[in-house]
């Protein structure tokens, strides 16, 4: 978290999903899984991905409307179509948002603006980082 107004939090490109008698499935969060598997899958994803955000929102208000800025940190050298990421993480993220009772909505009265900045190498480090800022109405 940076200030009153302003919450930073940090997204993984992939969720481990555990399984009983096979090894554990990683899903990558990107439009590419988010086609490929099945809903029932997809739907565990979201799940796991919503338990992130509320570790690091649960208890906090954030004051609408709100503009958001996304940071992809990608694990490797290896071309990487953002938007693939960002498309998947911010659907997430808002609904994960609106479910844990953050703010009341995420249409565009709420979400004014939503911005991607250049994606930026951190070896074996992948994530995305989002930085949500209460703006004047």
């Amino acid at each position: 978290m940076a200030t009153e107004n302003e919450y930073r939090i940090v997204t993984p490109m992939y969720i481990d999903l555990e399984r009983k008698t096979k090894k554990d499935r990683r899903v990558y969060i990107n439009m590419n899984s988010y086609g490929n598997v099945n809903h029932f899958i997809n739907n565990q994803v979201k799940i796991k991905f919503k338990n992130v955000i509320a570790e690091q929102l649960t208890g906090i208000t954030i004051l609408t409307p709100v503009e958001i800025v996304y940071q992809v940190f990608k694990p490797s050298r290896r071309r990487l179509d953002k938007m693939n990421v960002i498309a998947v993480t911010s659907k997430y993220l808002l609904d994960a948002i609106t479910e844990i009772g953050c703010w009341e909505d995420d249409n565009d009265d709420y979400v004014k603006k939503e911005t991607i900045l250049p994606t930026v190498y951190d070896k074996n480090n992948g994530r995305v980082e989002i930085l949500i800022k209460t703006i004047d109405g």
